[in-house]
């Protein structure tokens, strides 16, 4: 069963890190509205399917979604149900930051079906948030996840971000010791990324703010894999650790290669062989939907862009990449050539194989990227 992105463009303000598509500004967010549910009513399915198709997961992401009313997220569940039908237990997600959780926000959300939230923390030091433009406090970091729990929420994830300048490595130990004290069930955690075009990267190149230092963040990623380790998570994908039972269905299918329906400005949509994505431009977006013009562009994946897509997101995984499903779906020569590019890699201990899995070691785990582009064919 297929899943579901649905992108929110809009956020209060601006991280000085973040390079996604959105605004700050909610002038066009009713237009928004209306141009969403006209893209879900005109999209052809990516299955070729005639009947309603069966969705497993529904992930709304952004910008942040939390700034929605409830009616506007009504608004949207209406439009997908007219198109699609809900597993019976397909898993919700809602992506929030702390400053928008409430106790009745949080209600409003389960009321509408939402199972699942990701709220994006990104530290519980005040100081770093401020380096961020992060839009909540410290306080509020803690504080939301005690609301999330007393409203009945099992199942939610929080972000986490190490390796920027402020970030010393007792203070990320204790981010980490928080997450363990808290009993959150998931967890996602990336390294600061100066990306260009952000504000972070201006200061950097104008010598506002100190560059990150690469040795520092694969120190403290090294660190956050053996405390969590320790703490019972299963490390399922390069930056994401769950209790057991409780990995993000919707982000898995990623990994897995399943088909996925993207909605919204900038948006992917994938079905294993082909990739579209929306335009990212709200103003565009919306007077294309005007027009019942859907403003996409698309790739048709050759057998060895496939082949390499795999390869890409399977080594992300704890699963690792499956030698007999790549000699089952690419060829034995396919699976002979990545077992001798994998030599060298195992030579230096950054893979091992086992019961015909290719599999990263913790160590390996640093160099994903690059140890993926170099098997790649």
């Amino acid at each position: 069963m297929p899943g579901i992105y649905i992108h929110i463009p809009f956020c209060k303000q601006a991280c000085h890190y973040c390079n996604f598509h959105f605004s700050v500004s909610l002038q066009l967010k009713a237009d928004m509205m209306a141009a969403l549910a006209r893209e879900i009513s005109l999209s052809p399915s990516l299955n070729n399917e005639t009947e309603k198709e069966i969705i497993s997961t529904l992930y709304f992401g952004g910008g942040t979604p939390s700034i929605l009313t409830a009616d506007d997220l009504k608004f949207i569940f209406n439009a997908l149900q007219k198109r699609f039908e809900f597993a019976d237990d397909i898993e919700i997600t809602l992506e929030a930051n702390p400053d928008d959780i409430t106790d009745t926000k949080l209600q409003e959300w389960k009321a509408i079906g939402i199972n699942r939230l990701s709220v994006g923390i990104q530290s519980f030091l005040e100081d770093e948030l401020k380096w961020m433009n992060r839009a909540h406090t410290a306080t509020e970091s803690l504080i939301c996840i005690d609301k999330i729990k007393n409203a009945g929420y099992d199942n939610f994830s929080i972000d986490l971000i190490y390796g920027s300048p402020l970030l010393n490595d007792g203070d990320w130990k204790r981010n980490a010791e928080l997450v363990i004290e808290k009993n959150i069930p998931h967890i996602s955690c990336y390294a600061l990324t100066v990306e260009p075009k952000t504000a972070l990267n201006k200061m950097i190149l104008l010598k506002k703010k100190e560059n990150v230092d690469s040795e520092k963040q694969a120190r403290q990623f090294l660190s956050l894999m053996q405390w969590m380790e320790e703490a019972g998570y299963e490390h399922y994908e390069i930056s994401n650790f769950a209790k057991p039972g409780m990995r993000s269905k919707h982000n898995s299918s990623y990994w897995s290669g399943s088909t996925y329906y993207g909605f919204g400005p900038s948006a992917h949509s994938f079905n294993g062989k082909s990739r579209k994505w929306n335009i990212a431009n709200n103003a565009l977006y919306i007077t294309s939907l005007q027009k019942n013009i859907i403003p996409f562009e698309e790739e048709i994946l050759t057998a060895t862009q496939q082949l390499n897509e795999y390869i890409m997101t399977s080594l992300r995984t704890m699963e690792g990449l499956d030698l007999a499903l790549i000699a089952e779906k690419f060829g034995n020569d396919a699976k002979l050539k990545l077992q001798a590019a994998g030599k060298k890699w195992e030579a230096g201990e950054k893979l091992k194989t086992e019961n015909e899995k290719i599999i990263l070691t913790k160590e390996g785990k640093l160099f994903a990227d690059g140890i993926a582009a170099d098997l790649f064919f």
